[in-house]
């Protein structure tokens, strides 16, 4: 989603020499160039120092946090399946990227094939609508869970919940679906060169020699979609979540019943807010340095995947206990 220089020679940024063929005098290239950052080349192995911590806290703090659902036979209700899909989504979301930005940073591997490219922009922003429709049906076991205690169990049965979750894979697979399908079909004729550290759908689509204006509007479409609807929905349930909260009768119970929530909406905040200040810089700041563009377009898809596990499992005492659980203390 991050803006492309269209018409920047780019052939200095890379450490080999490519010629003037490779660069104009193509029509629909077998392979893509990533170029990473460009202008921060120089400080690659600095930057892949927080990306690599930020891709081995994700990794470990998901696993971990799948593995202790698994063993814990209490956590098998709904608020923990629906924390598991969120887990497995941020794994992929984040695997997606950044093994090719490593090499990029690491070996210089900066070439990724067509194919390849089209099928990494469909796992990012697949499982990034995945992660917004994760984000609903967890805000809909909240306000079930608050607003109707007694029929929770009832409510959100476990077939309930894996319909839930087959709504939001096959929702986020038909509308992400296209996004790639169009890029295909256009023609590729200007340059193969991606200023980008991953294939992101605006990056590869406007190096097309054609109108694209249909997979642009296309793209806007299923973003204004995907994320006014859910941030709607969310919104509605957590104001039906405060006044259930505010009608109870003592402070005690106002903090103890928020509290259930608090880690789901820190994980919201953290997933939303990035997206929407990448989003805007975007499109209507074009005074942003491209390199901070790529930046920030990275750090959108490795922030909220190292901080969710880490959010819900210091919020979380069902999640801590056990954990705490498995190294126990000299003595006892």
């Amino acid at each position: 989603m991050q803006a492309t220089l269209l018409c920047l020679r780019v052939g200095h940024l890379l450490p080999y020499s490519m010629s003037d063929s490779n660069a104009t005098d193509f029509n629909n290239p077998s392979t893509f160039i990533l170029l990473g950052i460009p202008g921060l080349e120089a400080a690659y192995v600095w930057i892949s120092i927080p990306f690599c911590t930020m891709y081995a806290i994700a990794m470990l703090g998901n696993f971990t946090i799948l593995f202790i659902v698994k063993i814990e036979p209490s956590l098998h209700v709904p608020m923990y399946y629906f924390l598991c899909m969120l887990a497995v989504t941020d794994l992929v979301l984040s695997t997606s990227i950044l093994p090719k930005t490593l090499s990029i940073f690491w070996i210089n591997s900066r070439e990724i094939d067509f194919s390849a490219c089209l099928t990494q922009m469909f796992f990012i922003h697949c499982f990034l609508t995945l992660e917004s429709g994760i984000f609903v049906a967890m805000a809909l076991d909240r306000y079930v869970a608050i607003c109707d205690p007694l029929r929770h169990s009832t409510i959100l049965t476990n077939p309930v919940v894996a319909k839930i979750g087959l709504a939001v894979v096959l929702r986020g697979c038909l509308l992400v679906l296209p996004t790639p399908l169009l890029a295909r079909q256009w023609p590729y004729c200007r340059t193969n060169m991606i200023p980008h550290t991953y294939c992101d759908h605006i990056a590869v689509v406007k190096l097309a020699c054609a109108d694209i204006r249909v997979s642009s509007y296309y793209g806007l479409s299923v973003v204004f979609f995907v994320i006014g609807l859910d941030v709607l929905f969310i919104a509605v349930s957590y104001t039906q979540i405060l006044r259930a909260i505010f009608s109870l009768p003592t402070k005690e119970t106002w903090l103890k019943t928020f509290g259930t929530c608090g880690s789901h909406i820190c994980v919201i905040l953290g997933f939303y807010m990035p997206g929407l200040f990448s989003f805007l810089t975007q499109r209507f700041s074009h005074n942003v340095p491209l390199h901070l563009h790529v930046l920030m377009a990275n750090v959108y898809l490795l922030v909220p995947p190292m901080l969710n596990p880490v959010i819900y499992g210091v919020r979380t005492r069902q999640i801590r206990d056990r954990l705490l659980r498995l190294f126990p203390h000299k003595g006892t």
